[in-house]
């Protein structure tokens, strides 16, 4: 048996082959300093959250510029004014996965998107996975569900922080269960707390196979859920999953768009942890001078600039 040692990974005796994600920005919102917090964020997401759930291995990398993403790393790309129809996740033509992200004023908006784009790209890279299960529309059965693990909900109020970045909710594959089950886990936070349901500002897509009709289940508006036929699933479009993302883009940006303000367990930003992180990178730089045996620049310049006395007004 031959493998890719450097795409590969041991996980409890199976060889499971690891997913290269890269997160570029062409956009001036999204800097280099900002790409590099929210990939570690991500990286922690990937590895802590999403792969002993959904027993997949990834690792997320921020680059400069698309030119420096190394071939067999799935790209994901920060852009201006991309509109809601060309956000989210399309196919190269070598079939492999890309997801385009529009940029923001604030880097939890568009963090909280990109962490949406990278679950759902590594849980379901082709975007046509489906699972089985009792439809929510009682008359139909057995249906066919599409496997977008944070769809329902992808509202920023039940988001949460890795690394104070903003990150999303994603179902567990309990999410299928034919009942509820008291001690079982729905979706990573705990909000989604029972098989199949749909969240506010969230929704849940399925085929039924004897109309051949696409259905879903969305809480945008209104005190509750509500269905809708969203009708055979267009060829044109690619994937089922680039099909169902043209008819819900503008509202995932409108619950995504919410951002750290109205979510629940996102915990502190990094402004708020800024005190203490500063805090460990004096001790970081402290420790070092003393092992290199000379004194921190930045330190003693600081310190001199305090000492200096002030000029008088004249």
């Amino acid at each position: 048996m031959h493998y890719d040692a450097e795409n590969s990974i041991q996980q409890e005796g199976v060889m499971a082959l690891v997913r290269h994600v890269a997160l570029v920005s062409e956009s001036n919102n999204a800097q280099m300093s900002d790409l590099l917090r929210v990939s570690a964020a991500l990286q922690k997401q990937a590895s802590r959250d999403l792969a002993p759930i959904w027993e997949i291995s990834a690792t997320v990398d921020a680059f400069a510029k698309l030119e420096d993403v190394p071939d067999g790393y799935w790209p994901m790309i920060i852009k201006d004014n991309i509109g809601y129809n060309a956000a989210g996740i399309h196919m190269d033509k070598d079939g492999q996965p890309f997801a385009l992200i529009s940029s923001a004023s604030t880097v939890d908006e568009w963090s909280l998107t990109a962490s949406h784009e990278m679950c759902e790209m590594l849980v379901d890279p082709s975007g046509d996975r489906q699972m089985t299960s009792d439809s929510p529309k009682a008359e139909q059965g057995r249906v066919s569900f599409l496997v977008e693990v944070c769809d329902p909900s992808e509202a920023a109020d039940f988001a949460y922080s890795a690394n104070g970045i903003l990150v999303s909710d994603f179902y567990t594959p309990n999410y299928f269960d034919p009942v509820t089950a008291s001690g079982v886990r729905y979706s990573y936070t705990s909000a989604i707390t029972a098989p199949r349901q749909v969240l506010r500002g969230g929704y849940l897509s399925w085929k039924d196979s004897v109309s051949g009709h696409w259905w879903q289940e969305t809480w945008f508006d209104g005190g509750e859920p509500a269905f809708r036929d969203i009708g055979a699933a267009d060829a044109k479009a690619g994937s089922i999953r680039a099909f169902v993302d043209r008819l819900t883009g503008t509202r995932t940006a409108q619950a995504i768009a919410r951002g750290r303000v109205s979510a629940h367990g996102a915990g502190l930003t990094v402004a708020q942890a800024q005190r203490s992180l500063g805090a460990t990178a004096a001790m970081w730089r402290e420790q070092i001078s003393e092992i290199l045996g000379r004194p921190d620049r930045r330190r003693t310049t600081k310190q001199a600039a305090k000492k200096r006395p002030r000029g008088r007004k004249r």
